[in-house]
C-alpha cells in the first residue's frame, strides 16, 4: 500500500552508535541485561522467543537511550504494558485472579522488579499463553512511547511464494491512509475514495479510481466528519486475510454497489516500484518522481534532471514526493544542497535543547533552477525534512497538501537478545526555523487537494498548478 505504510514504512531504522543505559535491577545479571542497547553488528540470528528479560531490556533501553528517556515517568510503560496483558487474558478467556498492577513508586528500578513480579505470577498460571502475553506486554510498552518512529520489529513473515515487488492486501489505495487512521484519524477528509488501483482483487473487481467507499464492513468510514476505525480494514498486512465488504458509489454514472474484497499476494507494476522516474513535460521542464529517500537517490535525482537538461536549456523542476514516505536523512541534506548552499536543513536535538545541526553539502553542484515541490500526506520522515527544508530557505515552493507529520527524529536500531530490533530516535528533529513538524506536518505554499472527481477524471491539479507557477 503506501510508502508510509511499508517503510511507516518506509521509515529506515538507522543503526546508531553502541550505547549503554542504567542496569536492571537484579542480583543476578540475565542475558538481556548484558545486551542492553547493543546496535546490531551483522544480520540477527534466528529469531528467538520474547520473554521477561527481552520485555526488561527493552524498558531500560528505551530509559536510557530514548530521547527523552532521561524526563519519561517510566510508570507509563508499565502500565501500559499490563494493560496490554489483562486485555489478552481476557480475550483468551483465561483472566487471572493474580493479575493485579502493583504500586508504582516512580523509582524506576523498583518499579520495575514490582512489574517483573506481578508479570511472572500472572503469566507462569498460563503457561500455554506465556508467548503471546509477552509479545502483546512490549508491543504496548513501545506503543505507549506515542512515537511514531519507535517501533519494534519482530515476527517479519512474507506470504508463500512471494516475489520481490509483490504486494499483499486488497490491491487499492485510498485519499486516506491507514497511519493516518492508526495514529493521527483527526487530519483524515471525507469523502473517503479510491485514488489508485495497484492490481490483485480491487483491479479484479473492477474498481477505479475515485469511486467513493461509503461504507466498510457495515460501518461509515466517516462520522460527522471525522474518521471511524473502519478504514483501517483497507490495510490488511499478512497473514491477515479476512473479506472485506465495501459499498461503492461510482459518482460518474451514478452506480451503487458493493463488493468483497480478500486480501491476497499479487504481482506489482515494476514500474511504479522505481525509487526514481522522470521525464521532460512541456519540453522543458524536468519532472522527477521519488518515491523514498534510499541510499544514493539524491545522485539518482540529480543524475535524471542532468539527463533531461542534455541538449536542451530547462526552465524548471517538479519534483513529485507524494506518496514518499521518507528514508535516510542524509539523501534529504543532500538533495536540497542541490537548490540551496550554506544552510541549515534541520536540527536534531535532546529533550534539554542540545542540538546537533545537519548543513547543506556545498560540494552538491547547484542547479540553478526554479523548484516546485508536490507534497501530500503521505510525505513523511525524511521527505518532511527535506520540504520543511525548501520551505524554509525559500529555495522553492510546495504545492497539493499538508505533509504527514511523522518526523519525531531519525530512529537508532538495537538488537534484544531474541534477535528482534527495538528502534526509536535518540534526538528529536526540528526544522530549519527551529520549528516542531512532528504531528503538524508541512504546509504547502499553495493547497491543491486531490478530489475523488479529480482521481476519476485521471487530473493531477497538484501538477497543473506546479507548471503554472514555474510559468510565471
Amino acid at each position: 500500500m503506501t510508502v508510509i505504510r511499508t517503510a511507516a514504512a518506509g521509515l529506515v531504522l538507522l543503526l546508531a552508535a553502541a550505547c549503554t543505559a542504567p542496569a536492571p535491577p537484579r542480583g543476578l545479571v540475565s542475558a538481556a541485561a548484558s545486551t542492553v542497547c547493543s546496535p546490531p553488528q551483522a544480520a540477527p540470528g534466528p529469531e528467538t522467543p520474547t520473554t521477561i528479560d527481552v520485555i526488561e531490556q527493552a524498558y531500560f533501553c528505551i530509559l536510557g537511550t530514548y530521547y527523552s528517556g532521561a524526563t519519561l515517568d517510566a510508570r507509563s510503560l508499565l502500565t501500559a504494558g499490563f494493560v496490554a496483558l489483562t486485555q489478552e487474558l481476557n480475550r483468551n478467556g483465561r483472566d487471572v485472579p493474580d493479575a493485579a498492577m502493583p504500586a508504582l513508586t516512580g523509582d524506576r528500578k523498583a518499579d520495575w522488579a514490582a512489574f517483573e513480579n506481578a508479570y511472572r505470577k500472572t503469566t507462569d498460571q498460563v503457561p500455554g499463553l506465556r508467548d503471546k502475553l509477552a509479545v502483546v506486554t512490549l508491543e504496548a510498552m513501545v506503543a505507549a512511547l506515542g512515537d511514531n518512529h519507535a517501533r519494534w520489529t519482530h515476527d517479519a513473515e512474507r506470504p508463500p511464494d512471494y516475489y520481490d515487488g509483490d504486494g499483499y492486501d486488497l490491491g487499492l489505495e485510498a485519499n486516506v491512509n491507514g497511519p493516518q487512521v492508526n495514529g493521527n484519524p483527526g487530519v483524515a477528509v471525507s469523502p473517503l475514495f479510491v485514488t489508485t488501483v495497484e492490481g490483485g482483487v480491487a483491479r479484479a473487481a473492477g474498481l477505479r479510481a475515485g469511486d467513493i467507499i461509503e461504507s466498510i464492513n457495515g460501518s461509515a468510514p466517516f462520522i460527522d466528519g471525522k474518521a471511524t476505525p473502519a478504514i483501517a480494514a483497507l490495510y490488511p498486512r499478512y497473514p491477515e486475510a479476512r473479506p472485506v465488504r465495501l459499498r461503492l458509489l461510482r459518482q460518474s454514472t451514478g452506480r451503487r454497489w458493493s463488493v468483497t474484497l480478500k486480501p491476497g499476494l499479487y504481482q506489482r507494476d515494476l514500474a511504479a516500484l522505481q525509487v526514481v522516474r522522470s521525464k521532460l513535460l512541456e519540453d522543458d521542464i524536468a519532472y522527477v518522481r521519488l518515491a523514498g529517500f534510499a541510499p544514493d537517490s539524491a545522485n539518482r535525482v540529480l543524475k535524471a534532471i542532468s539527463r533531461l537538461r542534455t541538449g536542451r536549456t530547462l526552465t524548471g523542476v517538479v519534483l513529485d514526493l507524494r506518496g514518499n514516505g521518507g528514508g535516510s536523512p542524509l539523501e534529504a541534506t543532500r538533495l536540497v544542497s542541490a537548490f540551496a548552499h550554506g544552510k541549515v536543513t534541520a536540527y536534531q536535538c535532546t529533550v534539554d535543547a542540545k542540538c546537533e545541526t545537519s548543513r547543506t553539502d556545498d560540494t552538491v553542484e547547484l542547479l540553478n533552477l526554479p523548484l516546485t515541490v508536490l507534497t501530500d500526506r503521505s510525505c513523511a520522515s525524511a521527505c518532511e525534512h527535506f520540504s520543511s527544508a525548501i520551505k524554509d530557505l525559500r529555495a522553492g515552493l510546495l504545492v497539493g497538501t499538508r505533509t504527514a507529520g511523522v518526523i519525531s527524529g531519525p530512529a537508532q536500531g538495537y538488537l534484544l537478545s531474541n534477535n528482534t530490533l527495538l528502534g526509536f530516535p535518540a534526538r528529536h528533529h526540528l526544522g530549519p526555523d527551529r520549528e516542531v513538524i512532528d504531528r503538524i506536518g508541512v504546509p504547502p505554499d499553495h493547497y491543491v487537494p486531490l478530489t475523488s472527481k479529480d482521481a476519476a477524471a485521471g487530473r493531477d491539479p497538484a501538477l497543473a498548478k506546479a507548471l503554472t507557477l514555474l510559468r510565471k
